[in-house]
């Protein structure tokens, strides 16, 4: 065989090698950015609330142009990503009002009805903020997260994470979610809708002290599609609480204070 032919062989055999040591490595390099942001996306979701069975007020006020503000408060029960419970503590005409989110089922329960109403995570509870909001509020369980970019604002940096929902039984289809890099800390939240339009958008805020670790203590929710209209979310007397799984059942709703 000519000298020319065979060193084109020996190169078309090398570039064969290449590719196929290529094509071998991108795997390894996804699985890496994958694992790196799933441990940002739970690493956030720590940051925000315990992993332990904890117990937390939240006062929801809801502002709109020309309208005056509405005040709701709440009580929740939460244990890991799949039990919650959300008592209405005001306004006293909707107290007495429960919800439980089992998995990704929820079940409104009201003194005045026999038999509990479900409900979909998306549906609106009150101004910006949906039932899932505060039912199902972690992401870790919800969305496969994908790293995009790193983004520096006022001098800090950011890791700008795609989450998209495992399913439709989740309350936003796609979410940009914008998470501290030294830290941690959760800084803003982008939530769309199934065909992609931008619903509202998230500012965690006021880190301070809370059942042993800083949280974020304050959420301003903005509606992206009717301007001015904002609810600010403001939690308090976080405290972590033995939480066994029976609590979490239809049953013993009606036990609860």
């Amino acid at each position: 065989m000519p000298k020319r032919l065979i060193a084109a062989h020996l190169q078309g055999f090398a570039i064969r090698l290449v590719l196929i040591s290529l094509a071998s490595l991108t795997p390894v390099f996804a699985t890496a950015d994958d694992d790196a942001a799933k441990k940002l996306v739970e690493t956030a979701d720590r940051v925000r609330f315990p992993a332990e069975g904890f117990q937390v007020d939240i006062n929801i006020t809801s502002r709109a142009p020309n309208q005056s503000d509405e005040l709701h408060k709440y009580r929740v029960l939460s244990k890991g990503n799949d039990n919650t419970i959300v008592m209405t503590v005001e306004p006293a005409a909707d107290r007495g009002q429960i919800l439980l989110m089992k998995a990704r089922d929820l079940w409104l329960f009201m003194p005045s009805v026999s038999q509990p109403v479900r409900l979909s995570v998306a549906q609106r509870m009150t101004g910006e903020v949906s039932y899932g909001d505060l039912a199902r509020a972690n992401f870790s369980g919800d969305y496969t997260p994908k790293l995009l970019r790193t983004d520096k604002i006022d001098g800090e940096e950011y890791q700008v994470l795609e989450l998209t929902a495992v399913d439709r039984g989740v309350a936003y289809s796609r979410v940009l979610y914008w998470i501290h890099t030294s830290n941690g800390y959760p800084y803003r939240a982008e939530f769309y809708s199934l065909s992609n339009r931008l619903l509202k958008t998230c500012h965690y805020e006021s880190f301070k002290q809370l059942a042993g670790h800083i949280r974020p203590t304050r959420l301003v929710m903005e509606d992206a599609l009717k301007q001015g209209e904002v609810s600010v979310l403001e939690y308090d007397a976080m405290k972590l609480r033995e939480l066994p799984d029976y609590v979490f059942t239809k049953e013993y709703l009606k036990k609860l204070d």
